[in-house]
């Protein structure tokens, strides 16, 4: 049904016609004669039947009322991060293994809410937790409008708290089990049939964390600083992830812990409270010593272990040792190829080594050590002795009296290791897989610069332990988010930025408006990666105009939780 115009000679007529088949054709059908178009616009009948019909089309009846200056806007809000990672917190399990936890707590408030509240503020806007409580008045997060500060606090020093002695199997030598470990082991136990009993490969890191002030109770202590801060108190985070990236679970210790004390703590965690039967260990060359290795000998775990490179006897003997190498991947010929690489094997009495070369950081290491003699020479011509703090230039320099001097056997002796690294590892892997596996460590290393430079996790201004590991827990939570949409968006193929999508999620917004006592909800242009995003997670984009759920009330922002909102988008 629809208006069409008729022409006889010089007059115009307005009709209302529908479309109905007739032997197989299509013919229109005249339903009613309004009159002639000149004679219905110079009387103002038609404006009329116009104004008549938009009170029953909403779209219409919006515009008119805007244009003639009788629409009320009643607030404004940001629409698009709590529909995708509502989602995606059902969906990880994260909302139905907290509410299991609390199953038996009392709380006068809702601390699930809180919790989702303090990691979406942390992939959205980093900052502190005081901060989260102001930012959620302007976002559409269903549960969180009543939530105080001092609940946010409350909820974060719960996931810090530590469990109960009868609880405390499986805790590391160096803090308690708390009750972020707890979810963590659940979160792990609802996607456990994914690995069959196993994780067959985890990759393992650690870093440092700076407090502002003094720091935590018992956590915070001087120690070596990987951000080269040992003026400040730290704690020391430890995460590990699967062989597809997923964070499997994090630890947080004293500051003075030392990484070469790290590995076992976290194999024996995997194996105890976790009840992983099979492993294979990849881990830095901060985390090797004779100790660490016969310990995982002794727990019969593989291990894939970096070889400190200038400091080991046997790795200077593995570096020079004979043998063929294979080339994995060749020089690039495209700037997005992989880097080149070559391996090659070597034994040394039992042990095996996997030796990897990279001609182009070779070729980086040769510059690096040319760029930095040359500048040695210069600066020590006019007897600048400053150099001498610097280890990058240190290491170079050699001491006669009171004067110093290039050491050419020290340039020499670092020419042999450019482009190189080393590998121990008692698995029957090909060398190429080794290599390929020990290169997917940047994975952990990634995920510690999300939390330190994007999610703002240092500094930290809590003072209690409790408050400092659930501040900490919650930057882990987040990125088990981010990583959740990144892979549902690189399993549609789709390379989008991570801060194009925070920018486009947070530009769609939502605004309550109400005319002649109905209120209406209005969403703004869904624009950019907005519409990828939502269908990578099967979210559906709210309507551009619907009515409130009751007339003349302003409805809760952004609808209820995604579970409800299904059936209304």
């Amino acid at each position: 049904m629809f208006i069409r115009t008729q022409t006889n000679g010089p007059r115009t007529y307005l009709l209302l016609v529908e479309n109905e088949r007739v032997d197989g054709r299509l013919v229109q059908r005249v339903l009613h004669r309004f009159g002639r178009l000149d004679e219905l616009q110079a009387s103002g009948q038609l404006d009329t039947l116009v104004r008549s019909l938009g009170r029953f089309a909403e779209k219409v009846a919006l515009l008119d009322a805007h244009a003639k200056g009788e629409m009320t806007s009643t607030r404004t809000v940001t629409l698009g991060p709590g529909l995708i990672f509502e989602r995606l917190w059902q969906e990880c399990g994260m909302q139905a293994v907290l509410q299991e936890q609390l199953a038996t707590r009392r709380f006068d408030f809702d601390v699930e809410r809180a919790i989702f509240l303090t990691v979406l503020h942390r992939l959205m806007a980093p900052g502190s937790d005081r901060a989260a409580q102001r930012w959620k008045q302007d976002y559409a997060l269903p549960g969180t409008e009543a939530l105080g500060l001092h609940q946010l606090y409350r909820a974060m020093r719960w996931l810090g708290a530590p469990l109960p002695a009868a609880a405390q199997t499986g805790a590391t030598p160096f803090a308690p089990r708390t009750q972020k470990d707890r979810i963590e082991e659940a979160l792990f136990a609802r996607r456990r049939d994914l690995f069959n009993q196993n994780l067959h490969l985890v990759f393992f890191d650690t870093t440092s964390i700076d407090f502002e002030g003094t720091g935590g109770q018992t956590i915070g202590h001087h120690g070596h600083s990987k951000d080269h801060r040992p003026d400040v108190r730290q704690m020391v985070v430890g995460v590990v992830l699967d062989a597809d990236g997923h964070p499997v679970c994090s630890e947080m210790w004293p500051g003075n812990t030392t990484d070469v004390k790290t590995l076992i703590p976290i194999v024996d965690r995997l194996k105890q409270v976790f009840h992983v039967r099979d492993v294979c260990v990849v881990a830095d060359r901060g985390m090797i010593s004779a100790e660490t290795i016969a310990a995982l000998d002794d727990r019969e775990w593989s291990y894939i272990l970096g070889v400190r490179m200038r400091s080991s006897t046997e790795a200077r003997a593995v570096v020079g040792a004979k043998g063929r190498w294979t080339e994995v991947f060749p020089a690039r010929t495209a700037s997005h190829d992989p880097a080149p690489l070559q391996v090659k094997e070597v034994r040394v009495g039992e042990h095996r080594y996997i030796v990897c070369f990279n001609a182009e950081q070779a070729r980086k290491d040769r510059h690096d050590r040319e760029a930095i003699v040359a500048a040695l020479r210069t600066a020590l011509s006019h007897g600048d002795k400053a150099l001498v703090g610097n280890r990058g230039y240190r290491r170079f320099l050699k001491s006669q009296g009171t004067r110093f001097t290039i050491d050419t056997a020290k340039v020499e002796d670092d020419a042999r290791y450019d482009g190189l690294w080393v590998l121990r590892t008692d698995t029957d892997l090909e060398p190429l897989v080794v290599a390929l596996a020990y290169k997917h460590l940047w994975m952990v290393e990634a995920i510690f610069r999300s939390m330190k430079s994007v999610l703002e996790t240092r500094p930290i201004y809590h003072q209690r332990d409790e408050h400092i590991r659930g501040h900490v827990f919650c930057s882990f939570l987040a990125l088990v988010l981010r990583q959740e949409l990144e892979r549902r968006l690189a399993a549609k193929r789709w390379s989008l930025e991570w801060a194009d999508v925070m920018r486009d999620l947070d530009a769609l917004h939502e605004t309550t408006i109400t005319i002649d006592g109905h209120a209406y909800l209005v969403r703004s242009e869904a624009k950019r990666t907005v519409g990828k995003v939502f269908q990578a997670c099967g979210v559906a984009i709210p309507p551009a105009l619907r009515p409130a759920e009751a007339p003349g009330v302003p409805p809760e922002p952004g609808g209820g939780r995604v579970t409800t909102r299904k059936t209304r988008l």
